[in-house]
């Protein structure tokens, strides 16, 4: 298993059903896994996202944390992708949103098929890239839209 894997996963295992909200001291958790800061930071921004229903906050100095708190409910994670898209997305930006909310059980293996197909680049063929991104990111929004009230 990969480092980043471990840290994740140590991070995730802090969470339990009551809590919503975990603190960590970066350097006290990379001593304990034998590892740099920098490796902490790494997982933190690539796998707690907004995206992903994650919002960190961080105070920096000699008694720093970091504050990661996931989003209470389905819909919440969900509202917070929508909130995060802006204005326009590229295919494989909106694929990797899909993924990861099939991978975190947000949304079930035939609504992530019909995703994937309907924002495909072959569906909007001719279309100029900018035109075809802001299209994807409305139809992504929607789409959301409907599972989180559903």
């Amino acid at each position: 298993m990969k480092l980043s894997d471990v840290i994740a996963d140590m991070i995730l295992d802090m969470f339990d059903d009551d809590t919503s909200t975990v603190q960590i001291q970066r350097n006290d958790l990379a001593q304990q896994l034998g590892c740099v800061p920098s490796q902490i930071n790494y997982v933190i921004t690539s796998r707690f996202t907004p995206e992903q229903g994650y919002r960190i906050e961080s105070r920096r100095g000699g008694g720093g944390y970091i504050l990661i708190t996931r989003a209470a409910t389905r819909e919440d994670a969900l509202h917070s992708l929508i909130n995060s898209i802006g204005s326009s997305i590229d295919e494989k930006s909106a694929k990797a949103h899909i993924y990861n909310l099939h991978y975190q059980n947000l949304i079930g293996e035939k609504a992530a098929q019909l995703m994937l197909s309907v924002l495909s680049d072959s569906n909007f063929r001719g279309a100029p890239a900018e035109v075809r991104d802001r299209i994807r990111a409305n139809q992504i929004k929607q789409m959301l839209l409907v599972i989180a009230t559903s």
